[in-house]
């Protein structure tokens, strides 16, 4: 027995061998976002994790290891978009994007040239008109008559609040002059009460339930087509606001078949059959899609004013927009989340659905902190004294950058000077504690995270206007603007212990890019590429 005993000690005093990496990047600089080591040179990863982050890896490396020399590249976490609607962005990559048209004239011709050669009575679908183009004027089914009549059309305006029909769809819709307005929503009308094509958030669904719903390989086709669009912009996750049984079901069918380079986090799109289903067996939380939220909506939105104002728009005396949901059913809603460990994400833009939301939370969280993590999205033009309520509720600020510089040409006008001051005022958060998850809200504004960033930082459109920026005082600074996309986002998804930072245990999700936005003049920022985007290390996307 002796040598055996002496044989056990000598195997107890051997150094244990260091794990090696699958792949290691060197020669970086790497932001890590954790302030216990904001910066490094170089990172090992093993298995979906990282080993090490630091100045030297080199220990790290094996005979299998790919090794990375990044030439003194950027290196930023992953990317992650809090509120983005994945199946829509999808559906847009297989159209025309008209959010840049300038003109009703050439949607029509686009139209014409869409319903040219199609079965009769095959609708003609499209998005993303946006009448502040052509001087705010919204335009009308006879646009749209005056190219196609013998088949109905419907486009979604940008905001995905409003929509444009002709009065084939009209018709097949039942929508006439006479037409009551539904509940959420608004038939406008001319000044002789002609229903003038123009529908406006709840009112679209009497036109969208006449459209053939997309079949399930359609569905599967455009998430995969989102996910590779997103992974070669270097997002590694987006919280798709919204989803359906459907999209669940094809997100773990692409998953399963290796198709999906990304991670998920899916809000249930409303009441109904699936809410039921998951209040039943409760959260599902994976490495590439969790299920734990719900997305409700309190209104609609300023482009199409439909969002929910305490006083009447300053450029429309007679409209103080539309609440979709009331504070009990939003209240009713949020208990059943707080019981079974779910969390809500209510849309509100105006003054009046954001308190009538921080009401309700408010009412089911029992008025104090917590850690349930419900969330505003989109949380635009708040009441100063409402900004409190965030941080004393614990609710996230869910915020997209690009909105504020999309619509500071026209807000001034709409909501006036005394509402702007409580508008996109990422700041007035960030002063109180409260987390501001940003994201794009992808297709209503583009889907490069460059863009966010750029936006979160300067406040300025892509031409480098307005000078110093719009409402400069809420500007993020770059450090905030770069943790607003990756912690933060990981945070408002109870996700903060495994990404959204680059540290030893976290998952190996990160970006490459050919620029330093960290330190680059601002306007090069809009131009910066991703090289390569890694998730859970694995190269998922590569610059060619």
């Amino acid at each position: 027995m002796l040598p055996i005993v002496a044989l056990l000690g000598l195997v107890l005093v051997v150094p244990a061998i260091a794990q090696k990496a699958d792949l290691i990047v060197e020669n970086a600089r790497i932001y890590t976002v954790n302030p216990a080591q904001p910066s490094a040179r170089a990172i090992a990863v093993a298995d979906e994790k990282i080993l090490a982050v630091g100045d030297d890896v080199s220990s790290y490396a094996g005979p299998r290891t790919r090794r990375i020399d990044a030439h003194g590249a950027a290196l930023i976490p992953g990317l992650i978009d809090s509120h983005g609607h994945m199946r829509g962005l999808g559906g847009l990559l297989e159209s025309r994007d008209l959010r840049h048209v300038k003109t009703v004239a050439e949607i029509a011709a686009y139209v014409k040239q869409q319903a040219t050669g199609r079965a009769p009575g095959e609708w003609v679908v499209g998005r993303n008109w946006d009448q502040t183009n052509w001087g705010g004027q919204f335009p009308s089914a006879k646009d749209l008559d005056a190219v196609v009549t013998d088949r109905p059309v419907f486009l979604t305006r940008v905001d995905g609040h409003a929509g444009w029909a002709n009065s084939k769809a009209l018709a097949l819709a039942g929508i006439d002059d006479k037409t009551p307005d539904p509940s959420g929503g608004k038939i406008l009308r001319d000044p002789s009460g002609k229903a003038t094509g123009i529908l406006v958030d709840r009112a679209q669904g009497l036109v969208r339930s006449k459209i053939p719903p997309p079949t399930y390989a359609q569905i599967k086709r455009q998430l995969e087509l989102a996910a590779d669009e997103c992974a070669r912009l270097g997002l590694t996750g987006v919280h798709d606001a919204g989803v359906s049984a459907d999209d669940l079901k094809a997100y773990k069918e692409l998953i399963a078949e290796g198709k999906f380079p990304m991670r998920v986090y899916a809000m249930i799109g409303g009441e109904g059959a699936l809410w039921k289903e998951y209040l039943q067996k409760g959260p599902e939380v994976g490495s590439q899609l969790t299920v734990r939220s719900i997305k409700l909506y309190a209104d609609g939105a300023l482009g199409s004013r439909g969002a929910a104002l305490w006083q009447p728009y300053t450029d429309d005396k007679s409209n103080s927009g539309l609440m979709m949901t009331t504070k009990e059913d939003i209240e009713r809603v949020a208990r059943q989340a707080v019981e079974r460990g779910f969390q809500v994400c209510t849309h509100a833009i105006g003054d009046r659905a954001n308190r009538t939301v921080l009401d309700a939370y408010a009412a089911a969280l029992g008025g104090h902190k917590n850690d349930k993590r419900f969330r505003v999205e989109h949380a635009q033009v708040i009441s100063l004294p409402d900004f409190q309520m965030f941080a004393d509720n614990s609710v996230i600020a869910s915020m997209q950058a690009t909105h504020a510089t999309s619509d500071m040409r026209w807000i001034d006008k709409r909501i006036g000077p005394d509402r702007v001051a409580g508008a996109y005022a990422w700041q007035r958060f960030l002063k109180l504690g409260v987390p501001v998850a940003d994201g794009s809200d992808f297709p209503v504004e583009e889907p490069n995270p460059m863009l966010g960033l750029y936006a979160a930082i300067t406040r300025q459109d892509v031409t480098g206007q307005p000078p110093g920026g719009w409402t400069p005082g809420q500007r993020m600074s770059r450090p905030e603007a770069l943790k607003s996309w990756t912690l933060a986002g990981a945070y408002a998804a109870f996700e903060e212990k495994i990404k959204g930072s680059l540290e030893k245990g976290k998952l190996a999700d990160f970006v490459i890019l050919d620029h330093d936005v960290m330190t680059v003049p601002a306007l090069d920022i809009v131009k910066t590429k991703v090289r390569m985007t890694v998730v859970g290390g694995k190269v998922v996307y590569e610059q060619k």
